[in-house]
């Protein structure tokens, strides 16, 4: 039988990968495709979105399409969880006409991508491509990885500076790791940031690695399978901050905190709490669904830095129960200030 064909959609916090394997299961062509998520935090937000895209039949899919890893990021606990999960999505490969890996924000691609260089994954399996996705607007106001201009003049002034934040080498791992990258919300920038924002990237990436903007995740999906790459034999090609450590450990500081409340809220008031959090901890990221009174819609919010975004998805359902779920993601985050800010 051939290898399954796996493709990794990596990208920082909020950078739009969930929507875009929204757009591509939506258009799918007649790909069997399944999907593998690996969420941060204990709330399935994402996979959620997932299921609600309306194109997943859960009776005939493998492993109900949707795998959720909710225990932290792949490289930690892929020997617990990724290869059981491979294992049943390869017994299925007749099934399966590729494969997609959604990993967590802060997930490094590489120590995924070494997993299909194991025996039982590698005779069946083998990483298509890896796409990873960039926030344009987030980059050019600075709020994942600082100013550009002051950045870039910053490593030009000092060649041996070796110290940065885990979420800047990780953002480089992403990149150094791609063989493809996406720029989403390149709309809300005017044309001579996104001109600096793509020779900034472009110096970041390896060469021959192409740039494409992408609007609300809309892509055409041949652009996104077929890269033929074999990445894991390609590993070495592919730098990381990481490639010389004993063992990759997490930065502690970063955690998450999960919301489950049986209450409605009123989205603007809801919005306003969450940014007069922002004034007092340091949030990277917000997602969950909100249940707003009098509404027979579900509302999904979603927040990168000070921008959130709202929209209502679908109608509640009969046997679910109206609860307002919420997943923060940040540096050394208190649960006691957020509950009593929201609660």
């Amino acid at each position: 039988m051939h290898k399954i064909p796996v493709t990794v959609i990596s990208g920082f916090l909020g950078a739009g990968k969930t929507t875009l394997v929204r757009h591509l299961l939506q258009n799918n062509q007649g790909k069997r495709i399944a999907v593998l998520v690996n969420e941060f935090g204990e709330v399935g937000i994402d996979g959620d979105l997932l299921r609600s895209c309306q194109v997943c039949d859960e009776e005939s899919s493998p492993v109900n399409n949707i795998v959720e890893l909710t225990n932290g990021c792949l490289c930690c606990t892929v020997q617990e969880e990724f290869y059981p999960t491979m294992q049943e999505l390869l017994k299925r490969r007749d099934q399966i006409d590729c494969l997609l890996i959604e990993t967590s924000g802060l997930a490094l691609p590489k120590p995924l991508i070494q997993a299909f260089c194991w025996p039982a994954i590698r005779n069946s399996a083998t990483v298509d491509g890896v796409v990873t996705v960039v926030d344009c607007h987030a980059l050019a106001t600075g709020n994942l990885v600082g100013d550009l201009d002051a950045l870039e003049s910053q490593r030009q002034a000092d060649p041996s500076l070796d110290h940065e934040t885990p979420i800047e080498e990780l953002f480089e791992d992403q990149l150094a790791c791609a063989d493809l990258v996406l720029l989403t919300k390149a709309d809300l920038v005017d044309a001579e940031t996104l001109t600096k924002v793509k020779t900034w990237l472009k110096q970041k990436l390896p060469s021959g690695v192409k740039i494409i903007d992408v609007k609300e995740g809309k892509i055409n999906p041949n652009l996104l399978l077929g890269f033929n790459a074999a990445v894991e034999d390609d590993l070495d090609n592919r730098h990381s901050h990481h490639d010389h450590e004993a063992e990759h450990e997490h930065d502690e500081e970063i955690n998450s905190i999960e919301l489950v409340l049986d209450r409605a809220f009123e989205p603007q008031i809801l919005l306003q709490q969450l940014k007069e959090l922002l004034t007092e901890q340091e949030i990277y990221r917000v997602k969950g669904f909100v249940n707003v009174a009098n509404k027979p819609m579900r509302l999904v919010l979603q927040g990168v830095g000070n921008r959130f975004d709202t929209f209502y998805d679908r109608l509640w359902t009969v046997n679910e129960s109206r609860q307002t779920r919420l997943v923060l993601i940040g540096h050394h985050l208190n649960r006691q200030l957020i509950e009593a800010k929201i609660i």
